[in-house]
């Protein structure tokens, strides 16, 4: 959709609605492109608590949360390293 400088103030709502059906809004200035407006991608939905890699890591009876936290947290030296 072409608009010009004034359109920006004066016609806003149709520039908007313009960019909510994804069209790109070119922007002329004295007969100039000056710029181009895009529409954002939708904001994604947040994932669940549930979907998390660590969720229910506690129904391991082998090791508690405080020590898996703990090896996560451990510094690494450089045996460690080489041994990946």
């Amino acid at each position: 959709m072409p608009a010009s400088a004034l359109d920006l103030r004066y016609k806003t709502k149709q520039i908007i609605q313009a960019l909510e059906r994804n069209e790109e809004v070119r922007i002329f200035y004295r007969g100039k492109l000056k710029g181009i407006i895009q529409a954002v991608e939708p904001e994604r939905k947040a994932k669940s608590l549930s979907d998390h890699p660590f969720f229910g890591m506690s129904c391991d009876a082998r090791q508690s949360v405080d020590e898996v936290m703990s090896e996560l947290r451990q510094v690494r030296t450089e045996e460690s390293v080489d041994a990946l």
